[in-house]
């Protein structure tokens, strides 16, 4: 009688699970289609997928060249809040191939799905990895594998997803059903991984641009500072109880924004932005500028992102005891701009706040034409110093809580890894 009770727990499950599908479909397209930011899409992705087939945990593969890209990961059991996301910058790759699992499902095209990853016949051409169980501790059993396809049939990368769950948490082998749900649900989603790659690969040559014209400008930097400025307001969403639906969309929106911060430097002298020394007053005075001609670049937004720009290219020097720069400027327009007295304390949008601090920190610990990089302990030091004089004291608590993710961030852009 338990038996049947829990088949028929099981048939309902399934049928659930393809009522909420065709329900999630239908608002799928428009969602992703107000989502700017590639690790965004892959995190709604991820989530969405995890959810239709019950697992545990999954991860996002994307190809570049003759590499999958480790691009997004999730693991219930492993991941256990955002103080964790440092498992999210891993410089990790998969060669595609035919000797393992995501690298076959890659190069052939081919979705897999296994039933006990330690119990694979002989005679297949992969293996299965079981180096990160072991540096874990976490145990795959189920595994479904399937190709990312564009709408040019070609594969763009590979959505794998583990351990498979029943009503009762046990874990199980991926249906057909799951087989078919995340195939049709891959190929979906594929433009806009497509989409949003290019939005950022777009902002990256702009910043190649702004590179020949500022030295520090580079695209390690930019990328460091957008990713710091996500988790950062990620963490502070959290601790002030933003809903997690907004969470996920803003916390893209200003990694892309945050990477235009500087932006407006273009607008300034390379006798001053190529300087091997530090500015004198009048310089000094002159660089403060490129706040405002940032905002210039973004005051006709059309989008949460360009509104973002708008605010952070305004407010990123603005300090929370009000001695920042360039204050509140009523035209930015005008031809008699003066910079005035900063904005203090909350008179600062949080994404202003939060950018100032990820920006002064990779600024410290990273070498510039006139200092050598500081150290880790020295730079912690002058954000500690910081706190309620330049940044806001809860941010600065905030990131020193999530530091181990803003390290694995520092290391994974690193100047040397591009």
């Amino acid at each position: 009688m338990s038996k049947n009770i829990n088949i028929d727990d099981e048939r309902r499950n399934i049928i659930r699970r393809k009522d909420d599908y065709l329900k999630n479909i239908v608002s799928l397209h428009k969602d992703l289609s107000e989502i700017h930011d590639l690790d965004a899409v892959l995190d709604y992705m991820l989530t969405k997928a995890r959810e239709l087939t019950n697992s545990d945990s999954g991860t996002i593969y994307i190809k570049e060249d003759d590499k999958l890209n480790f691009s997004y990961a999730q693991n219930d059991s492993l991941f256990t809040s955002n103080l964790d996301n440092k498992n999210l910058y891993l410089n990790a790759s998969v060669d595609i191939n035919s000797k393992s699992i995501s690298g076959y499902c890659a190069k052939h095209g081919k979705l897999i799905n296994i039933k006990n990853a330690y119990k694979l016949a002989d005679s297949l051409p992969y293996k299965f990895n079981s180096k990160p169980d072991k540096k874990s501790g976490y145990h795959t059993k189920s595994i479904l594998t399937a190709p990312i396809m564009n709408v040019q049939n070609k594969v763009i990368g590979v959505i794998q997803l583990l351990n498979a769950q029943n009503l009762e948490g046990k874990i199980i082998k991926f249906s057909k059903t799951d087989e078919l749900l995340i195939t049709y649900f891959a190929n979906n989603v594929s433009m806009h991984i497509e989409r949003t790659d290019l939005t950022r690969k777009m902002i990256l040559r702009m910043i190649r641009m702004a590179a020949l014209h500022d030295i520090e400008e580079t695209a390690p930097h930019v990328n460091r500072v957008g990713a710091y400025s996500s988790e950062l307001y990620e963490h502070w969403a959290l601790k002030n109880e933003v809903r997690k639906s907004k969470i996920k969309l803003m916390k893209g929106n200003i990694r892309l924004s945050a990477m235009l911060h500087d932006i407006g430097k273009l607008a300034v002298s390379d006798l001053i932005l190529k300087k091997p020394a530090r500015f004198t007053t009048n310089e000094r005075d002159v660089m403060k500028f490129h706040t405002i001609y940032g905002a210039r670049l973004f005051s006709e937004p059309d989008s949460e992102v360009d509104t973002l720009a708008y605010s952070i290219a305004m407010n990123h020097h603005e300090n929370w005891d009000g001695t920042g720069y360039p204050g509140k400027i009523e035209d930015i327009f005008s031809n008699q701009i003066q910079i005035k007295a900063g904005k203090k304390n909350n008179e600062i949008p949080i994404e202003g706040q939060i950018v100032k601090i990820c920006d002064v920190y990779d600024a410290l610990i990273s070498h510039r034409c006139y200092k050598n990089a500081w150290s880790k302990d020295q730079t912690l030091q002058a954000i500690k110093c910081g706190s309620g004089t330049e940044f806001n004291p809860k941010l600065v608590k905030y990131f020193f809580e999530i530091y181990d993710t803003i390290d694995a961030i520092r290391k994974k852009y690193s100047e040397n890894n591009h």
